[in-house]
């Protein structure tokens, strides 16, 4: 394991030793084909629990995302998103470049939509505008903290895309964090949508991977668009077989990442030079503003300490609590924290 307490992300996590055995021991075929047994398994057990009828492995959750998109969009369409949603602002665009689809993005409250803000973006057809065809969700947010839908929140920002013709993709890339902070299955949250996509390879600890699900025929487009981006994998049933153990055995620990997120939540809240509300940690996302110094130089003085997180923003820290940070990591960090702000000049 790697010497730093690595709060950057959990994109960090490493594969469990059941997942390398499963890994070494997994049945393949060439998955093009539609041959891979291993891959076959986790489709249909990913479509099965987020309430779909297929289900489509793919590289990466950009990739899921953006076979969410091309699926059920054509070149010159517009879809709607959150500001500073995932697959507008940290997917290289590719929405635009290889879908030539346009974004049109309204400020949410920590990544949150409401229905009216949707219904009022909505425009009527005119010669001058692109055609409106796909709202785009994202649950957890990124960006937003961590932050949730709800179920009901979900149905009713869906009802009125759907009332209006659109589509709904969900970026579920951390659904089922959202699903444990909700108290609900992740196929009532991804229920409301056309399309869900989650990733293996964040909280779940899988290697690589995530996974596209939806309606048999919009899947079976999204199939074909991932050969068009270079998504098809030949024996890809060593990946497949370590996200089935994810799904079979990474789901229910994620309540430990949610524990410490707010445990040190709650320890940093009342520190000089940081700004946070333990309120707003939803899932194993802390986000704060320092006051002490800028971000850059917080981040370079934690590192100093052995321990490395990010920014999202000027001004801005985030923490994301994962399965290789247990009681003690946390207290160091906290530790680090308190000696980075108390030093001479940091305020």
């Amino acid at each position: 394991m790697s010497p730093w307490i690595d709060l950057r992300s959990d994109t960090v996590t490493q594969p469990t030793s059941a997942m390398r055995e499963a890994m070494a021991r997994a049945e393949v075929g060439d998955d093009v084909y539609g041959e891979d047994p291993t891959v076959n398994r986790l489709e249909a057990e990913a479509a099965r629990r987020m309430g779909k009828e297929a289900g489509l492995f793919c590289a990466s959750g950009t990739m899921a995302n953006l076979l969410g998109v091309l699926s059920q969009t054509q070149p010159g369409d517009e879809l709607i998103c959150e500001a500073e949603a995932h697959v507008y602002y940290y997917e290289v665009a590719g929405m635009s470049r290889i879908g030539g689809v346009i974004p049109r993005t309204l400020p949410g409250e920590r990544g949150r939509l409401l229905p009216e803000q949707v219904e009022r973006a909505l425009r009527a057809p005119d010669i001058h505008f692109p055609p409106t065809r796909l709202l785009c969700l994202e649950n957890t947010h990124n960006r937003g903290g961590g932050s949730t839908y709800g179920v009901e929140e979900t149905e009713r920002l869906a009802r009125v895309a759907h009332d209006h013709g659109l589509k709904v993709h969900l970026d579920g890339a951390r659904i089922f964090n959202a699903a444990l902070a909700r108290g609900v299955e992740a196929a009532r949250l991804a229920a409301p949508a056309d399309t869900v996509m989650f990733c293996l390879s964040k909280g779940l600890s899988a290697p690589v991977g995530s996974v596209l699900c939806g309606p048999e025929e919009t899947i079976r487009r999204a199939r074909k668009l991932r050969k068009l981006v270079g998504g098809g994998m030949r024996q890809a049933g060593v990946l497949a077989a370590a996200g089935l153990v994810a799904l079979e055995q990474m789901v229910d620990r994620l309540a430990e990442d949610h524990a410490r997120a707010w445990r040190l939540a709650q320890a940093l809240a009342g520190t000089p030079g940081v700004e946070l509300d333990p309120e707003t940690v939803e899932t194993n996302i802390v986000s704060f503003e320092v006051t002490c110094c800028p971000e850059k130089a917080f981040l370079a003085a934690l590192r100093d300490e052995g321990v490395l997180a990010g920014s999202p923003g000027p001004g801005r820290v985030r923490m994301v609590l994962h399965r290789h940070i247990g009681d003690a990591e946390l207290e160091a960090a906290v530790g680090a924290v308190r000696r980075v702000t108390a030093r001479p000049g940091a305020a």
